[in-house]
């Protein structure tokens, strides 16, 4: 079985060998932006996604064991698919073992981020700060938030990487669509799934039938903003493509369906 670490190894000259899909080399040209954006984008998103969201409230509708209203979700849900986007680029641009490395940098940072939350709270509030209490609600993640938030975007981000560089070793430059849709629909649900069955209880979904509302929302929304987003997704792709230097894909290989 082809190993996804070894389907983005250029040749020597940097073009790709024979067989191989191309991809650029991730040391130089926009590559740095994109991981400062995909990171930022993960930080942002596991913060809003501590606080439980409900649209139509005051409806109620079942279908079977399947709650249709109200709709449960978290507020990152209109940014985290941003997240998985920039993935969908850093792989079809660069390969799986760069978009590896930025996915160990976002992971790292959201380490950090919450590591030095947790020792901005304790640390002892002025006397003239009267707002430790808010603060403490705000930015203060339960473990259980943390742990929910770290396993499913580690293991959905890999998990889309690798689907989309392995569609591609068999499309080369055709069947983008393919490959991008693939990849989310995989990715995007192993994070929703792991994230809701760790984080539920703890932004206070306490009934099965709000598990599975939320589950299922959170993957249909992420899915359907990756195939709204294909036109500007591919403008980048392309945009990118063309500027990096070192992206160079077979000639029979180069046209876009």
């Amino acid at each position: 079985m082809t190993d996804a670490n070894a389907l983005d190894k250029p040749t020597e000259t940097g073009h790709p060998a024979p067989n191989h899909a191309a991809f650029a080399q991730a040391a130089r040209g926009f590559y740095p932006v994109i991981v400062a954006a995909f990171t930022a984008t993960l930080i942002i998103s596991n913060i809003c996604a501590t606080k439980g969201v409900e649209f139509f409230a005051d409806h109620s509708a079942m279908l079977g064991p399947l709650q249709l209203l109200p709709i449960t979700t978290d507020a990152a849900f209109f940014l985290f698919p941003l997240a998985y986007i920039l993935g969908d680029v850093l792989s079809e641009v660069y390969g799986f073992r760069a978009t590896r490395h930025a996915i160990y940098t976002g992971f790292a940072a959201l380490l950090l981020t919450v590591g030095a939350f947790a020792i901005a709270i304790q640390l002892p509030p002025a006397g003239f700060y009267d707002n430790q209490d808010a603060f403490r609600t705000v930015i203060g993640t339960t473990p259980q938030l943390v742990l929910a938030g770290l396993a499913g975007y580690f293991v959905g981000q890999l998990l889309n990487s690798a689907t989309l560089v392995l569609i591609k070793e068999r499309t080369k430059e055709k069947h983008l669509w393919a490959r991008l849709i693939g990849s989310t629909v995989i990715g995007e649900f192993a994070d929703t799934l792991i994230f809701c069955s760790i984080a539920a209880t703890a932004i206070g979904i306490d009934t099965w039938q709000s598990f599975v509302n939320f589950v299922i929302i959170g993957f249909l929304w992420k899915t359907l903003c990756e195939v709204v987003m294909l036109p500007v997704t591919y403008r980048v792709i392309a945009l990118l493509k063309k500027s990096e230097p070192t992206y160079a894909p077979a000639k029979r290989d180069a046209l876009h369906d």
